[in-house]
C-alpha cells in the first residue's frame, strides 16, 4: 500500500495550467496571423523584400494621389 503513494505525488506536476482568456486570445490572434503570413508568403524566397515593394508601391500610389487632389488633376493651359 505505501508503494501507491509517490505515484499519486507525481500527478500534481502533470496538470496544465490554461492562460487567463486574455492571454490565450491573445496567442490565438498572434498565430492566426503568423498562419495567414505564413501562406501570404508561400513560395517566396524573400518575404522582407516583397514586403519592401509592396510599401514602396502603396508610397507611390499614395503620393500619385495627392498630388494629382492638389494639383487640380493635371496640367492646365493658359491661352493668351
Amino acid at each position: 500500500m505505501g508503494m501507491c503513494l509517490p505515484c499519486l505525488g507525481g500527478a500534481a506536476d502533470d496538470v496544465v495550467v490554461t492562460p487567463d482568456p486574455e492571454t490565450r486570445r491573445r496567442q490565438l490572434a498572434e498565430a492566426a496571423e503568423k498562419r495567414q503570413k505564413e501562406t501570404a508568403y508561400r513560395g517566396v524566397k524573400n518575404p522582407e523584400a516583397v514586403e519592401r515593394k509592396r510599401k514602396k508601391q502603396e508610397e507611390i500610389e499614395k503620393q500619385a494621389i495627392t498630388t494629382s487632389v492638389s494639383g487640380g488633376g493635371g496640367l492646365k493651359w493658359q491661352v493668351g
